[in-house]
């Protein structure tokens, strides 16, 4: 019986809402033209079967496919990545004594150092984003790799890319990819566009000590996004890559050989360490304080910021500058449920500020301030009503408030409080350690690996339900938290050098229950891939009162 190969498959395209007999081995980029595929901005990747692939990407199965541009969050990223790409091989080829590190967000860009061991000069810039603009117009091809990683080790070596073969040697992978431009060659943990001349916009601008590399905004890419100014996360970035470089431990293939050699026991000692002096630090500050009046502390920052741990470690730091802290939840001054504002969607949006009765949190705060004694609220959440609970409080000698929330920065919260009698602190995972020199590790994804295992471990939701609302819990940030960050009088990163090791096992467990016809599939994909390069810390290494338990388990704080 003679055998039939089709030489044909069908493809789903989801802009199109149409199936379509293709050629097999069809790239994404000729496929855009068969079903005639037209984006607001230019097509720079796609999703196939909701995995993020180049253009470049051959067709051989049946598939669906999404076409992206810009606006999309994977669009961006690809973006960017070549973006940094293009500004490295400019670098080099401008300033050849220049070691580029394109180090974390910050300001609506991405701050890189030099190492020139002296500030850039204007005319530098310039040559650079000259040469960068020069590289665009050329539109010269991005070839993609896939070889032994023994080789790709060698290759990096061989270009002094050390970091790199770090990496790649210890991830314990048996083939690694590697990207082309002309005679230069580096390493990106993610898709990038066919050539140059897929980006445009963007600028570079002298930032403090290294320079920010600006990009266009996803909403109108037509427009770069605004520098706001960020001068306290960027010394708190700027502290913890100072204990990096004193440590000798600034990416990961460092801290993977550091954990193959059996030496991170040391490592986590010294970083808990530091990390409690930084609360002891606030708490010894807030006494201070209190002395001129100070009796309302207020915590915030955005989700699986390590808010709650902090909130604890600081009370008991607090109790040794012989003060005494009460803490009030926000969450039992909620508005009965009918008067919760609604969203776009029509849905309850409890992360607004209006969810919250101001006008009775603020009375009794007042109230407290005044030396009256007030009987705390008490939420109740299955039948969305406040009632009383029962538990009177008054601030008595030494007594502070503590009011940890998202909206705790916001001045709307307590606007019938003076100022002088608050202290404002400011609580994100601020990661620090890359991948690479070109590779930084997102803050949000260290949170949404955070999340991922907390939701599953203590609330009984799904990796793919945590995924699914992740984009509307950013944009909750951006519109509630982010604004107000540099309001704080103090800023505490709660994100550890080697924490992406130790929560990898569990986000993994849970991160394989992903299946590949959830929506969810793609980004779980992700996660798991970006986790692969960490080698695993049993979290047996972790204090009981480490910032870490709060998701992992096994604290000593009830939570």
């Amino acid at each position: 019986m003679k055998r039939i190969i089709r030489d044909e498959i069908e493809i789903f395209c989801e802009n199109s809402k149409e199936y379509k007999l293709v050629k097999k081995g069809i790239k994404l980029s000729e496929l855009a033209e068969v079903f005639n595929v037209r984006l607001n901005y230019p097509i720079i990747g796609a999703k196939v079967n909701y995995i993020t692939r180049s253009l470049n990407y051959d067709c051989y199965k049946p598939m669906k496919v999404r076409f992206l541009d810009i606006t999309a969050p994977s669009g961006m990223k690809i973006y960017v990545r070549t973006l940094c790409f293009i500004l490295f091989v400019a670098v080099k080829k401008v300033l050849p004594e220049a070691h580029l590190r394109i180090e974390h967000p910050l300001s609506k860009g991405y701050f890189c150092s030099l190492g020139l061991g002296r500030n850039i000069e204007t005319e530098e810039i310039e040559r650079i984003k000259k040469e960068m603009h020069n590289l665009i117009l050329a539109d010269i091809p991005i070839l993609h790799h896939e070889e032994l990683a023994d080789e790709v080790v060698r290759l990096f070596q061989d270009r002094g890319y050390q970091d790199k073969a770090d990496l790649i040697k210890t991830s314990g992978k048996l083939y690694s990819n590697y990207y082309s431009l002309g005679n230069d060659v580096d390493f990106f943990d993610g898709v990038l566009a066919l050539s140059t001349g897929y980006v445009g916009l963007f600028d570079i601008i002298r930032f403090y000590d290294g320079i920010l590399l600006r990009v266009p905004n996803r909403s109108n890419p037509k427009d770069l996004e605004p520098i706001v100014k960020q001068p306290a996360m960027y010394e708190a970035f700027k502290k913890q890559i100072d204990f990096l470089n004193i440590l000798g431990l600034t990416n990961v293939g460092q801290l993977n050989t550091l954990i193959k050699a059996g030496k991170i026991s040391e490592l986590v000692t010294v970083a808990e360490a530091l990390q409690e002096k930084s609360v002891a630090a606030i708490a010894s500050e807030i006494a201070d304080e209190y002395k001129k009046g100070v009796r309302i502390i207020l915590v915030s920052g955005p989700s699986s910021s390590g808010k709650t741990t902090f909130t604890k470690r600081l009370q008991i730091q607090l109790l040794t500058n012989l003060l005494r802290p009460l803490a009030i939840s926000l969450d039992d001054y909620f508005v009965d449920r009918e008067k919760t504002p609604l969203d776009e969607e029509g849905e309850y949006d409890f992360e607004a500020i209006d969810a919250l009765d101001l006008s009775y949190l603020n009375s009794d705060l007042k109230k407290l301030l005044e030396g009256e004694e007030i009987e705390l609220p008490r939420f109740d959440f299955e039948y969305g009503k406040r009632k009383m609970s029962g538990r009177k409080i008054r601030l008595k000698e030494g007594a502070l408030l503590i009011l940890e929330g998202i909206h705790a920065l916001n001045p709307v919260l307590t606007e019938m409080i003076p100022d002088s009698a608050k202290y404002k602190v400011y609580v994100s995972a601020l990661t620090t350690i890359s991948l690479d020199d070109h590779n930084w590790v997102p803050t949000a994804d260290n949170r949404l690996i955070r999340r991922i295992i907390r939701d599953y471990n203590y609330r009984g939701y799904s990796a793919s339900s945590t995924i699914a609302r992740w984009e509307n819990v950013r944009k909750g940030e951006d519109k509630w938290i982010f604004p107000y960050q540099e309001n704080a009088n103090a800023t505490f990163n709660s994100a550890m050098l080697y924490e992406l090791a130790a929560l990898r096992h569990k986000a993994e467990l849970i991160l394989m229950e992903v299946l590949p016809n959830d929506p969810e599939y793609g980004e779980a994909h992700r996660l798991l891939n970006f986790l692969s390069y960490f080698m695993y810390l049993n979290d047996n290494e972790l204090p009981r009162t480490s910032l870490l338990r709060e998701f992992l388990g096994g604290s000593s704080f009830i939570y």
